[in-house]
């Protein structure tokens, strides 16, 4: 992963850990069922959001770089592995 990437995901990562925090309080608080599920379906958002960005460094730098060194059997399993973690 690049540094730039990286940045991105770490910045990520720490809003979604906000979030996790902001539920903690709002559940301690007893903050209204709703808003509470509302928070948790942004979290699941940042979640598939980071995902994404992670799975598209991982197609453009690393299965390349396997391709490109004739490890196809290899590049195949994982994206078969990414396919299957995301259909679940």
């Amino acid at each position: 992963m690049d540094k730039s990437t990286r940045k991105k995901v770490i910045r990520r990562l720490k809003i979604i850990e906000g979030q996790i925090r902001g539920l903690q309080k709002m559940v301690d608080e007893g903050k209204y069922c709703i808003d509470v599920i509302t928070q948790t379906s942004a979290v699941k958002q940042g979640l598939s959001n980071l995902e994404d960005m992670l799975l598209e460094n991982h197609l453009g730098d690393c299965i390349l770089k396997q391709i490109k060194a004739g490890q196809t059997n290899k590049a195949k399993g994982e994206i078969l592995k990414v396919y299957k973690l995301k259909r679940k």
